[in-house]
């Protein structure tokens, strides 16, 4: 009878947990200092350590864009970017887009237009169209559509979504002056802003 070897009766070593990392991000205008994981993505940092939950978890693997947020200007993939690899970075996220009340004119115009209807992928997609706009590269509708195309609505608003991108890309926003024709004080109004601005609604809305 075989006799059990002596690899098969050795414990396995345990790997000591690598240290946590020492973290600098200026998040929508602010420094916040953070201690995390080596392996924690730019995405959970936002939500489960800054509490910025505008910010959405969708797919994990970079393939649907509702986590997009701004990297000193640039749009990324949070899902997919280790915080530890943007230490120091300037990030902006759906939350940092407005001045206090007075809403990012492509959030405005994403109300103007109707450009969504769960609201779950709406942050990805406004940060990712003024990402699209700074970069100055899109000069036709194919042209957005095409480099707008790692952002996936599942609702189908990409009709309107790319009308609102193209109201503000030829500056067109706000030039008839006045009101929104959704502005207000209505309870539609105040969900509809809440979505533009990645602030959660209520459970089963735009949820976090």
């Amino acid at each position: 009878m075989a006799q059990p070897s002596a690899v098969a009766g050795k414990k396995p070593e345990k790997v000591p947990t690598p240290a946590k990392t020492a973290v600098t991000l200026h998040v929508n205008g602010v420094a916040r200092k953070l201690d995390i994981a080596p392996w924690t993505t730019l995405l959970d940092a936002l939500r489960l350590y800054l509490d910025l939950t505008g910010t959405k978890k969708g797919c994990d693997h970079g393939q649907c864009g509702a986590c997009t947020v701004l990297v000193d200007g640039r749009r990324v993939y949070s899902c997919l970017t280790l915080a530890v690899m943007k230490d120091g970075a300037q990030v902006t996220t759906i939350e940092g887009l407005a001045q206090g009340e007075a809403l990012h004119p492509l959030q405005q115009a994403f109300i103007e237009h109707d450009a969504f209807q769960c609201g779950y992928c709406t942050p990805g997609q406004i940060c990712s169209g003024v990402g699209l706009i700074a970069e100055g590269k899109a000069r036709t509708t194919d042209e957005i559509r095409e480099l707008m195309s790692g952002n996936i609505c599942r609702c189908g608003a990409y009709p309107n979504i790319i009308a609102a991108i193209e109201e503000v890309m030829h500056g067109e926003a706000g030039a008839k002056g006045g009101p929104s024709r959704l502005a207000g004080h209505s309870a539609q109004d105040a969900r509809n802003r809440a979505f533009v601005a990645g602030r959660a609604v209520q459970d089963g809305e735009a949820g976090r």
